[in-house]
């Protein structure tokens, strides 16, 4: 997918850097390279104490190029944007296109810098800074770069605006696993911040949006349906299935992890099932139409053992006479349920 700018050819979030935070930043690169400068031309001039005249001209030349010059370009380049200064300030040398700066775009922001900083002490940048709408100098422009704010005021997260009701499980079919990341984050930002954008600025980027999520699912958007809408419709699409995916992940693990789940009929499913069939009474494991020690078979609890009266227990405890005594009759039905005596 290629880069998304809005109309200012600005990277959708990220902030320019304006002329307060640049000047801060720059006063203190200068203040730490002219520190520098100063203290390794007193060494070298105490080195270099007895060669002529022009050998020291040429020795403060090549000092000038290295620290003042090469210094910032090296540092620049190894940083990938940041110098002393901005990483003070919260700011980043970045591409037009928000990526990372090479060596040379470092190399063309600090030549041109020699003339607009060093040689007029700064009053061409500022100019230069003051009429770009991004706060950009001239060798930003040459180079191709921003000076960006990586420290911004963190505020509340912005949710995502639903969809039009008429839209809502419209999309349930639709295939949405060729999608990247990079894409739906995108579609994200834009959600959170079409408000803030200009009326044909965000009708640009939500068609350009769409055409790209048309082409990774395949499937044509429908004929009628504003482009912001079928945005906002396949984010929620794709909402609901991440958390349906989760719970049901949660779910299964809570049933393979021993807690007891109950199924539609109301029967206990899971470890607890086995825990229970293990920890049953004598008295139901003996029932001949107990319950089967299956897995997935219902568990059902052991009746307490009932407690005769004393007429009943004498009449129990007294052996029948003759062969032909039938036994008692269980009367424990096959819900476990025992009626009072």
């Amino acid at each position: 997918m290629s880069a998304l700018v809005t109309g200012d050819a600005v990277v959708l979030g990220l902030r320019p850097a304006r002329l307060p935070s640049r000047a801060l930043a720059l006063l203190i690169d200068m203040v730490v390279a002219w520190a520098a400068y100063l203290i390794v031309s007193f060494a070298l001039l105490l080195a270099t104490a007895s060669l002529d005249d022009a050998a020291q001209a040429a020795m403060a030349v090549a000092l000038f190029v290295l620290v003042l010059v090469g210094a910032p370009i090296a540092v620049e380049t190894l940083t990938h944007g940041r110098s002393l200064g901005k990483l003070a300030c919260g700011l980043r040398v970045v591409r037009d296109d928000g990526g990372p700066i090479r060596f040379r775009h470092a190399l063309v922001r600090g030549a041109m810098g020699v003339v607009e900083i060093l040689l007029t002490f700064g009053v061409v940048a500022c100019i230069a800074s003051l009429v770009s709408e991004r706060g950009r100098r001239i060798g930003d422009v040459f180079a191709g770069t921003l000076v960006v704010r990586e420290r911004v005021p963190v505020g509340r997260a912005a949710a995502v605006p639903p969809p039009p009701p008429w839209l809502m499980g419209r999309f349930s079919g639709l295939d949405l696993s060729g999608v990247p990341d990079a894409l739906w984050l995108a579609v994200r930002q834009y959600l959170t911040r079409m408000g803030q954008l200009d009326a044909q600025v965000s009708w640009a980027m939500a068609v350009r949006l769409a055409d790209d999520l048309v082409a990774r699912t395949g499937a044509p958007a429908p004929q009628g349906v504003p482009p912001a809408a079928y945005l906002a419709a396949v984010m929620a699409e794709r909402q609901t299935r991440d958390a349906r995916r989760a719970f049901g992940a949660v779910r299964a693990a809570g049933g393979a992890g021993g807690i007891a789940g109950y199924g539609d009929s109301g029967t206990a499913v899971g470890g607890a099932a086995a825990m229970g069939e293990a920890s049953a009474p004598g008295p139901a494991a003996s029932a001949p139409h107990g319950a089967a020690h299956i897995a997935g078979a219902p568990v059902r609890t052991a009746a307490p053992p009932r407690m005769p009266s004393a007429g009943t227990a004498s009449a129990s405890s007294a052996p029948k006479p003759g062969p032909e005594a039938e036994p008692e009759p269980d009367t424990r039905s096959a819900t476990g349920f025992v009626p009072p005596v």
